[in-house]
Order: structure tokens, then C-alpha cells, then sequence
């Protein structure tokens, strides 16, 4: 009895204990309950409303609206094609007309699947579901979202008929490009109403919903495809087509609506602004929040920057040789303004429609000599040098600590003795710059580098001297900005302001540059990249008709991978790259390597020139204390009459051409003969 007796009193205890334990997860399930259904939003009425959430409006620096993020055009179901609605039906949810917010068969099989299958995920939501998650809550994964969404379905079901949710559903699905609900879709990707849509065109935009982008037609062509099939054969499955039908919907050309071919008004500026403001805010706010922002875009020089790049690319490819078959070369051009660092137009690659890749901020290339102004500045500032500081271009060799030693070459593989640094400079002369890394050493430069604005990783090694290190041309363009003003450095940015949808001001820029540089030698740099355009490696530019004042320098890198040309005005700072993607090597149909002169040159000719043509002549300010001198050239001592071409100087105050015969390299009486230098 006894036995029996503490078996009945173990049992009754763990009754108590099963049922205390219901009773506390009872009392947490209905405060759940009544927290989440306090917080709960009402559904509009009519449910037509739901989508009725104020759109973001990018606006240019001229005031012109460029942009409308989230507007949408309600069309009933009657103006959609039926082919459409079966389509999306089978795709999304086969069982809408039988469930009431919630596909319990759907849901227990997505749970099976989740648990005891690993590596896969399966969603359930219905359209009622997936309406309520898009309208209220945050994409951010939780299980409190999930029962509050579904909290928010079983309430649009109880109010609203299934044609009146179907119908906010189909107006509200983002489909890409810009287009949100069918009715967009169809005259953006086909040029026509809902309405007239075709079984394969209803099939293929059906299945865009579940990635608008990867499933872009214009960008994945082959994707679009293959969706279009699963698609095909879940209305088959579905009884709502035949196979026949199927095969002749899958066979049918598809005759999309002609792309802009990249010259859509600021395609790659405007990527970086709403992915800018998705960071920011949040994707709810920016599409559904009606914030309006101001860019710093100005829509002209946009248009001409692509202009300028697609023409200057398409010259490129006839130098090249190249045929339809090839691989063709990309590009990017980057323009700021000197006294802001307000960017003014970007473009990020040819075509924009044919790759979103942002080759003007993403993408890393080797500047090659377009590196030296900061490798010049530092020995101007550290080493006392001068523009008129005599060095010899010989042939040298630089010993590296725990590595081979470098010895760096001339693109020419030519010498030219003695010279002073400005005609070494105008000449992009490697191996005098490589003797001046190696007095002034990686970090100073690193260091000069960073305070002119490239941010990018450097490498402190000697070839950092010829740009051996990638950086960006929206980096090159600022930090040659910094130059233009006088050493004040302005952070680039492309929002002026943003504003809620109350006409609140959530952030506004306020122009703060930052002195960096000494003015002096900034001005005396400046001077240098104004002699590669006037007397230098740049004069194309002058040559293609370009004569307002401006400085700039080429960059070619090792192997003739990279091409740029980075150049200002005092109020313009423009850089230009091109280059393959796949790092191949420029080289025209004689096999000769294209330099940026030749590649990256013309076409920041052609942009600046369309952009400054009503601009009257403006000088770049003079610091007080510099001064000019006319020197010989290979001794850098004061000109005279029997000097053969002479060069102008920047010097600072306490220098002298006297002090700057220093006279850095050596060579032989025999060497010099050989060379040819008579001297």
C-alpha cells in the first residue's frame, strides 16, 4: 500500500507541476497577447488606403525633382490582366481563396522543413500576410514580428473581402526598377497597362517579387528566364494553365520596353544616395517615411559626364581594336567642387543598365604616377626641396631592408640627366621620384596622403612612390581638391539636406573645411601639375582646346592596366580611369600601351570643357609668400639669355635657386656621354 501510495502522490505532484507550468506560459501567451494587440496598427478604411504612404523625393542642387521612391498607381482588379492574377496567386500563395490570413498546411510544412531539414528555410506567408509585413512592421527577422504580422492578417481578413486584399496586394509589390505595384511594372518593363499583359509577360513579372533585382531582365536576362519557368509550372500545378499553354509561354519572345542605355539622370549618384539613406534611416522610412532630400547633383554635368565617358570609351575601343566579341574596357569620372567637396556628377562604368558596379567608389585601381603630387609635397615640406631642386634621371637602385632591392624604370626606359624637380615632375620622371622616397621614406607620404583625403589602404613601401597602392576616383578627385583650395580639405558628400514629411529638417551639411596642407607648398605642387598640362605629359588637353586655367597629372600604372587623369579649375576637381575590369593591360592595335594621356586624358578634356564653356578665365590664388623664378631647366639656376628652354618656378619665402642646387643622384663622365646629356 504504501508502494502505491507514493506512486499516486509522485503522479499527483507532477500534475500540479504540468499544470502550473500552463497555467504561467497561459499567463505569458495572453500578455503577449495584449502587449502585441495593444501596439497593434488600425487598417485603413477602404483598405485601398493602405498604400496610400507618402513617397521620397530626391531633388538635384538645381531643384529638380530626379527621383520618387515608393509613389504608387492604384489599378482595381478589373484593369489587371487575369493571366497576372493567376500567376501571382500560384507563385505566392495557391490557397488564398481557401484560408483566412493563415495557410496552416503551408505553415506546419515550412516548420517541418526548418526543423528536421538543415541548411533550408521555408517561408509560409500568405498574401495576407506578406501585406500586413510589408505595410507595418520592420524586415528584420523575429518571432515577435511574425505574430504580430500574423496578428495583423487575421484582422485584414475579418474586415475585408479576398478581392479587396488581393487587390492592395497586387498594387503594393515591389517589382524593381523603380516600379512598385503591376500597373507600374507593366508600362516600365513593357510599355503597356496591366491590362493588356500576355501569359508570358504576366509570368515573368510574377516572379520578380521574390527578387526584384536578382531577377531583373534587363541586368539577368538568363534569371528572368528561369524564374519564368517555376513560375510556369506552379500555374500548371495549380490547374490554371495547360501544358501547352506553358511550353508556348516559356517559347515566346519577350519584347521589353527599350532600357535608358545608362544615360537615366544620375543612375550611379543616385544608388549611392538611397543606399546612403537606407543606412541612415532605415528601408521603412526611406520608402514609406515621404522624406524629401536634396542632393548635391547637378543634372547638366551629369549628362555630359556620361556623355563624355561613353564617347571617350567607345575612341578607346576603335584604338584598342576591339569587336563586338571582346571584352571592352570601363571607365568612371568623378567631378566635386573645390571650395565645398560637394560631388556634382558621378559614373560608375558605361552603361549603367548593363552593370550597376560603382567603378568610381568601389573600385580600388592602381593610380600610378597621378600619385606623385602627395610624394611631392612631402619633400617640398620635409626635405626643404624645391621646385627648382636639381636631380639626376640615371638608372638607380634602391636597397630594401628584408627584400629584393628596387629598381624602378622610366615608361620611356629613356634618361635624361640633371633636371630640376618641376620639368622631372611635368615628365612623370620615375626614377627621381623614386630617390625622393627614399629620403622623405613611405610613412611621410602615407601620412600626406591621408591628409589630403585618400583613405584607402597604402602599402609603406618605396613603389608607393610610382602608385603602387589602388585608390578610388572619388578619392583622387577630392584629395587633388585639396590642392585647387589652397591646402583646406573637403570631406566629399552628395546630400545638402534631408527633410521628414513634415518639412522637418532631419540633417543639413554645413561646409567646414579643415586647413591641411601648408598653402605655400600646396601652391607650389599646384604649380607642378599646371606645367604637366601647359608643357607636360597632360598637353592633349591643351591641344583638344581646352585653355582655361588648370592643373592636373597622368597616371599610368604598371603594365599599362590602369589609364587616369585627374585635373581642376579653381572650382572644379575632376577625375577620370579607365581600364578593363579584369586588370588586362591597354594596348592599342600596334601593341603600345596607352597612358592616361592617351586613355584618360581626352575625355577629362571633353567633360571640363562642356562644363566650364560660359565660365570666365579665374586664376588660382596666390599665398603672399611665394614668388616666381624663370630657371634653366637642368641647373636650376636663374635663366639668361642663352638658356634654352627655360621654366617658371614656384619658390617660397627664405628659398633661393642658389640653395636648390643640391643635386641628388650621381653619375660618370662616361655614363653621361652615353646618355648623351653633354653637360
Amino acid at each position: 500500500m504504501t508502494t502505491i501510495g507514493n506512486t499516486i502522490r509522485f503522479f499527483r505532484t507532477v500534475f500540479y507541476i504540468i499544470l502550473a507550468m500552463m497555467s504561467i506560459a497561459a499567463v505569458v501567451c495572453m500578455g503577449l497577447f495584449f502587449i502585441t494587440v495593444r501596439d497593434l496598427p488600425r487598417v485603413p478604411d477602404p483598405l485601398s488606403r493602405i498604400i496610400e504612404t507618402p513617397p521620397t523625393e530626391i531633388y538635384a542642387a538645381t531643384g529638380e525633382r530626379i527621383m520618387v521612391i515608393g509613389g504608387r498607381e492604384y489599378v482595381s482588379l478589373n484593369q489587371v490582366s487575369t493571366d497576372f492574377i493567376k500567376a501571382i496567386l500560384a507563385t505566392e500563395d495557391h490557397r488564398f481563396w481557401e484560408h483566412h490570413g493563415v495557410d496552416k498546411l503551408r505553415t506546419l510544412k515550412a516548420l517541418w522543413v526548418t526543423l528536421f531539414l538543415p541548411g533550408r528555410v521555408e517561408g509560409a506567408s500568405t498574401i495576407t500576410q506578406q501585406l500586413s509585413k510589408n505595410l507595418f512592421f520592420s524586415f528584420k527577422r523575429s518571432y515577435l514580428r511574425k505574430f504580430r504580422e500574423l496578428m495583423v492578417a487575421l484582422q485584414i481578413e475579418s474586415q475585408y473581402g479576398k478581392s479587396d486584399i488581393l487587390e492592395a496586394y497586387i498594387n503594393q509589390i515591389s517589382m524593381g526598377v523603380g516600379a512598385n505595384g503591376i500597373e507600374q511594372a507593366s508600362r516600365t518593363f513593357f510599355g503597356k497597362p496591366a491590362t493588356e499583359l500576355s501569359l508570358a509577360e504576366s509570368v515573368l513579372l510574377a516572379g520578380l517579387p521574390k527578387s526584384p533585382t536578382g531577377y531583373n531582365p534587363y541586368l539577368h536576362f538568363d534569371r528572368a528566364k528561369e524564374r519564368q519557368k517555376v513560375v510556369l509550372s506552379r500555374m500548371l500545378a495549380a490547374g490554371y494553365i495547360t501544358p501547352a499553354q506553358a511550353e508556348s509561354a516559356y517559347e515566346a519572345e519577350l519584347k521589353l520596353r527599350q532600357a535608358s542605355n545608362g544615360r537615366r539622370p544620375g543612375g550611379y549618384f543616385l544608388d549611392m544616395v538611397v543606399r546612403y539613406l537606407e543606412e541612415s534611416y532605415g528601408p521603412e522610412v526611406v520608402y514609406h517615411g515621404g522624406l524629401k532630400i536634396t542632393t548635391t547633383l547637378d543634372p547638366q554635368m551629369q549628362s555630359w559626364a556620361t556623355e563624355s565617358l561613353q564617347e571617350g570609351l567607345t575612341k578607346l575601343d576603335q584604338m584598342i581594336g576591339i569587336d563586338e566579341d571582346m571584352t571592352r574596357p570601363q571607365g568612371a569620372l568623378v567631378t566635386v567642387e573645390v571650395n565645398s567637396g560637394a560631388v556634382k556628377a558621378i559614373v560608375g562604368g558605361r552603361n549603367y543598365d548593363e552593370t550597376e558596379y560603382n567603378r568610381a567608389i568601389q573600385n580600388n585601381r592602381l593610380p600610378g604616377s597621378g600619385f606623385k603630387p602627395f610624394l611631392y609635397y612631402t619633400a617640398f615640406e620635409n626635405l626643404d626641396l624645391s621646385p627648382a631642386t636639381v636631380f639626376y634621371d640615371t638608372p638607380v637602385t634602391i636597397p630594401v631592408t628584408g627584400a629584393p632591392d628596387w629598381t624602378p624604370k622610366n615608361f620611356e626606359m629613356t634618361y635624361g640627366g640633371p633636371m630640376i624637380l618641376k620639368k622631372a615632375f611635368m615628365e612623370s620622371i620615375n626614377t627621381v621620384a623614386a630617390q625622393i622616397m627614399e629620403q622623405t621614406g613611405p610613412q611621410a607620404v602615407i601620412k600626406t596622403a591621408r591628409r589630403c583625403g585618400i583613405e584607402s589602404p597604402l602599402a609603406p613601401v618605396y613603389s608607393l612612390a610610382l602608385g603602387t597602392s589602388g585608390a578610388s576616383p572619388l578619392e583622387m578627385a577630392s584629395a587633388f581638391a585639396t590642392f585647387a583650395d589652397g591646402g583646406i580639405r573637403h570631406q566629399p558628400f552628395w546630400i545638402w539636406r534631408v527633410e521628414d514629411a513634415l518639412g522637418r529638417i532631419l540633417e543639413e551639411h554645413i561646409i567646414e573645411g579643415e586647413r591641411t596642407l601648408d598653402a605655400n607648398i600646396a601652391y607650389q605642387v599646384l604649380d607642378l601639375m599646371r606645367g604637366v598640362m601647359d608643357e607636360g605629359t597632360g598637353t592633349v588637353i591643351r591641344h583638344m582646346g581646352f585653355g582655361l586655367p588648370a592643373a592636373g597629372k597622368t597616371g599610368t600604372s604598371d603594365g599599362y592596366h590602369d589609364a587616369w587623369f585627374t585635373g581642376f579649375t579653381p572650382t572644379l576637381s575632376t577625375s577620370v580611369w579607365v581600364g578593363f575590369d579584369q586588370g588586362k593591360g591597354l594596348r592599342d592595335k600596334q601593341g603600345r600601351g596607352i597612358t592616361g594621356s592617351r586613355g584618360a586624358a581626352p575625355i577629362w578634356a571633353d567633360f571640363m570643357t562642356k562644363v566650364t564653356q560660359d565660365d570666365p578665365p579665374r586664376e588660382f590664388t596666390v599665398p603672399p609668400d611665394v614668388r616666381t623664378e624663370l630657371v634653366d631647366p637642368m641647373t636650376g639656376r636663374k635663366a639668361t639669355e642663352a638658356t634654352i628652354d627655360p621654366i617658371t618656378v614656384i619658390l617660397r619665402k627664405g628659398q633661393t635657386v642658389e640653395s636648390s642646387i643640391i643635386g641628388y643622384g650621381t653619375t660618370t663622365d662616361s655614363e653621361a656621354e652615353e646618355y648623351g646629356w653633354g653637360y
